[in-house]
């Protein structure tokens, strides 16, 4: 007989044989069972309108019928070969056609991955060393991109922190730490830096959007000091439009990285750039000492290949970006009448197809005024959501086009108690 075990009894367990009870991606107190279309259900049964999907890659919904017919038409003729197989180059070739800076890509497992390797391309095809990135840029979990993703105490620019032990010192040393939306300090740090091999840059941070004219002016200061313009697109790519961000903003890096959609649901992610560039993943052409060694053994699988190849073609489909800002815009709006009937501060902060509220006067655009005047307000607002059965991450909602009117409808509600939940909060202030 199969014993029927609650959310309990699974947080309990995992606590057992998981540092601090969780796979370090989110609140190890809720354990989920299953996912369908816009919703998901935990181990007690609880459903929820999904606005996390997985962290983005879900754009479809979950279990998306045509999505799980490719990936079972692929199952019984192997899951994974270490080598070439003819779905993974037919979505190398889907991604070479819809992103603008890619002639080539190569595989990888996950967008941290993809990311970390991009940082090594660019040292390897300019022979310069230091990285430029942005505070609060999130670029995965390589020791490099632990540099001022989140620091806790503000030090002048461009001195990185680590937000994570176990780095050394020298891996500082290598990098320049620049605020986001800055053109003027990013412009500063590169006259006195002349060893600069590449800027990284997520097109929208986290949240929050590029001004006007600042990803085309860090093209245009790459150009002039002969480094690399490096897009990380793990979030934005196919989410902000087709070609993601290089297609939605008009410009174009030189190396991008990109993740969650292209897998569909399963471990891929890639890094793409002109084929001079990505010849350095050839030995036979650059020689020994300019070859970048990659290896991985799920990279390319046909199951994952599968599952991006098809929601890539459903995404190809007519309408279908112009239905997803259309739902971001009206939870966008919700969102804000909510707030704004309750007399409560805020900004909505991002792009239709990913944001957020910060509760405060100031528009975000960087990393340290990207946050809530009052911390408790945003606790209060996502734990009242949950309850009414919105489940999102703690500073981002996610999008998805299987969302339904009753979806809509249900998170309005939960809108509306959770402003009121926040304005109890705001009188005793």
């Amino acid at each position: 007989m199969n014993r029927i075990h609650s959310q309990d009894d699974w947080i309990a367990r995992a606590r057992a044989v998981l540092p601090a009870g969780g796979f370090g991606n989110f609140d190890p107190g809720v354990v989920i069972a299953r996912g369908q279309g816009s919703r998901i259900w935990d181990e007690d049964g609880r459903e929820y309108v999904d606005y996390l999907i997985g962290s983005g890659p879900m754009l479809l919904g979950h279990g998306h019928p045509e999505v799980l017919e490719a990936v079972l038409e692929q199952l019984p003729n192997g899951l994974t070969f270490f080598a070439n197989n003819a779905k993974g180059i037919e979505l190398a070739e889907a991604i070479v056609e819809a992103v603008p800076c890619c002639e080539q890509v190569r595989f990888v497992g996950s967008g941290g991955e993809a990311d970390m390797y991009a940082l090594r391309l660019a040292r390897a095809y300019t022979g310069k060393s230091k990285i430029l990135k942005f505070e609060g840029g999130y670029h995965g979990m390589s020791a490099e991109a632990q540099m001022s993703l989140a620091p806790s105490r503000q030090v002048n620019f461009p001195t990185p922190v680590p937000d994570s032990a176990g780095i050394p010192q020298g891996v500082a040393d290598e990098m320049l730490i620049a605020p986001f939306n800055d053109l003027d300090a990013v412009a500063g740090l590169l006259d006195e830096h002349t060893d600069v091999a590449a800027i990284i840059v997520e097109p929208l941070q986290r949240i929050i959007p590029a001004q006007p004219g600042f990803l085309q002016g860090l093209r245009d200061l790459c150009d002039r000091h002969g480094l690399l313009l490096i897009f990380d697109e793990i979030v934005t790519g196919f989410r902000l439009a087709y070609g993601g961000a290089q297609e939605r903003y008009g410009v174009v890096p030189d190396i991008c990285t990109l993740g969650k959609i292209i897998g569909g649901g399963f471990p891929l992610a890639a890094l793409g750039a002109s084929a001079e560039i990505m010849a350095h993943f050839d030995k036979a052409i650059v020689g020994a000492d300019k070859w970048l060694m990659q290896l991985g053994t799920l990279s390319g699988n046909p199951v994952a290949a599968a599952a991006g190849l098809k929601t890539m073609e459903i995404l190809r489909r007519s309408q279908q970006y112009e239905r997803l800002r259309q739902l971001g815009q009206t939870l966008m709006k919700m969102q804000s009448s909510a707030l704004s009937d309750q007399g409560i501060s805020h900004r909505i902060c991002g792009d239709p197809t990913l944001f957020d509220v910060y509760f405060t006067t100031q528009h975000p655009t960087d990393y340290r005024n990207a946050r809530h005047s009052h911390p408790r307000f945003g606790e209060v607002w996502n734990s009242a959501l949950r309850g009414q059965g919105v489940f999102k991450s703690p500073g981002k909602m996610y999008p998805s086009l299987s969302l339904t009117t009753a979806d809509l409808d249900q998170t309005e509600q939960a809108f509306l108690v959770a402003a009121q939940a926040v304005a109890q909060v705001s009188s005793t202030a």
